[in-house]
């Protein structure tokens, strides 16, 4: 306490550079600049690349933009300025006066005084050019400058906001962030499409594993928050897990970012369906406030070209078939195109952890699955079996007893009812924002034969 009392004192005391003698130009983010109430002339200092330049007689415009915001500032500048060296891509610092715009389409402005170019760029050779949209295909091969474009900043920025709302509903609600591995010897889902992890060929020892087991990156932190829940009643996990599946389709990934949660004390699925819905909810609603001009951009110049694809009103599976993607897409479309709750799936189909309904011939688990439009599946969760004799047989059936004895002591040892589910953050923004492709929505994509950077 006395330590911690010490740290913030000499933090208080600490001065990060001596007061200047004149005071100089506020620095201000675009964003700030846009939305700033004083426009009599004050003097700030606006730092970031070049979006257009437009020459008059006597007047230079430029318009300024540093990932801040959508909008970009606009710059008058004197025509005396070089405009060679003001070229689209270039970087700058432009310091200046901030006054009121004439102008309906912003109403502010920086009228430039000092123009520095810290990085020229060669228009002619730079791979985006001005006023040119180009497709999201083409901007996958330059993930080194695609987030320079519009719709890259768009999506990123609701990116950054959609996880500071999620963050920010699990903190609300009492949830303990834990920091699950990445480096794991078990395999969650049982799909045994895991990358295995081993030191370098010099660094390898003959005949053994750096950790004496074979080691894999997590495709869930599921497992590792049901160790959590036994001292923590609501936990939750936030970060990438990884799939070797050998498909380049427009839904998958080989490193993706998962949310998953897990909540002691809960004995049925409307429980666990509830805090779905209200994540949903409450980080989209989030989203919509705080970065809507971004979200309409995406739903302006990419959604509308997504292809529409129609199903046949038939029956397209039978109990004890697993649903996949058109599956999927046909229930939400046959349920008014809205999100939907699919529960209680065939023992057969789901992983052991899931528990056991006892419900007669059908013989399900209390699974549930959240589909939404334009994705499919976009939640999944079940209750946990938290009873050790179900357990134990799932497990001996599955052969599988030795290698998750400590899992059966977490029913040994002060077991209580539990569930949770998962997230995939890349397909949550798919569905906000209408984006057909996967590889669109992550800033660097990796999927099979490309880990480009």
């Amino acid at each position: 306490m006395f330590a911690a009392r010490g740290l913030l004192r000499a933090l208080r005391s600490c001065s990060s550079a001596p007061s200047p003698r004149h005071k100089p130009s506020t620095k201000l983010s675009v964003r700030d600049a846009l939305g700033s109430q004083n426009t009599n002339g004050e003097r700030v200092k606006v730092q970031g690349w070049i979006r257009s330049v437009r020459s008059q007689k006597e007047v230079l415009f430029l318009h300024v933009n540093d990932g801040s915001s959508l909008e970009n500032l606009q710059v008058v500048a004197d025509s005396s300025f070089d405009s060679r060296e003001l070229a689209f891509g270039s970087s700058v610092e432009v310091q200046g006066q901030l006054i009121k715009s004439p102008s309906k389409r912003q109403n502010v402005e920086l009228k430039a005084e000092k123009i520095e170019v810290v990085g020229n760029c060669n228009a002619k050779t730079f791979p985006f050019k001005y006023k040119e949209r180009h497709p999201l295909e083409y901007l996958r091969q330059y993930p080194h400058l695609r987030c320079r474009t519009n719709v890259l900043g768009s999506i990123l920025r609701v990116r950054s906001e959609a996880t500071a709302a999620i963050h920010s509903f699990f903190k609300d609600r009492g949830f303990v962030h834990i920091h699950t591995p990445i480096i794991t010897s078990n395999d969650c889902e049982g799909a045994g499409e895991l990358f295995q992890v081993e030191p370098s060929s010099k660094m390898k020892l003959p005949e053994e594993n750096f950790f004496d087991v074979p080691a894999f990156l997590t495709v869930s932190g599921q497992l590792h928050l049901e160790v959590m829940s036994g001292a923590f009643t609501r936990v939750f996990t936030f970060g990438p897990t990884f799939r070797a599946e050998n498909s380049q389709s427009r839904r998958h990934l080989a490193e993706f970012y998962m949310v998953e949660a897990e909540m002691s004390f809960i004995e049925s699925l409307q429980d666990l369906m509830q805090v779905m819905e209200e994540l949903f909810k409450s980080a989209t609603m989030m989203v919509l406030s705080s970065c809507p001009e971004d979200v309409e951009l995406c739903h302006k110049f990419i959604a509308p070209g997504q292809k529409i694809r129609t199903y046949a009103k038939k029956q397209l599976f039978n109990w004890g078939d697993d649903l996949h993607t058109e599956h999927e897409k046909y229930l939400v479309k046959h349920c008014g195109n809205i999100p939907v709750f699919v529960i209680n799936y065939p023992l057969a189909l789901k992983p052991f952890y899931m528990r056991d309904n006892e419900d007669g011939p059908q013989h399900t688990v209390a699974a549930v699955d959240l589909l939404v439009p334009g994705v499919g599946e976009l939640f999944g969760g079940s209750l946990r079996e938290e009873r050790y004799h179900f357990l134990e047989q799932r497990l001996a059936r599955s052969g599988l007893t030795e290698a998750y004895q400590w899992y059966l002591d977490l029913r040994r040892f002060g077991s209580v009812p539990h569930g949770g589910f998962g997230m995939g953050f890349e397909r949550y923004l798919q569905c906000i924002l209408g984006i057909d492709n996967i590889k669109d929505v992550i800033p660097f994509p990796r999927f099979t034969h490309s880990c480009l950077l």
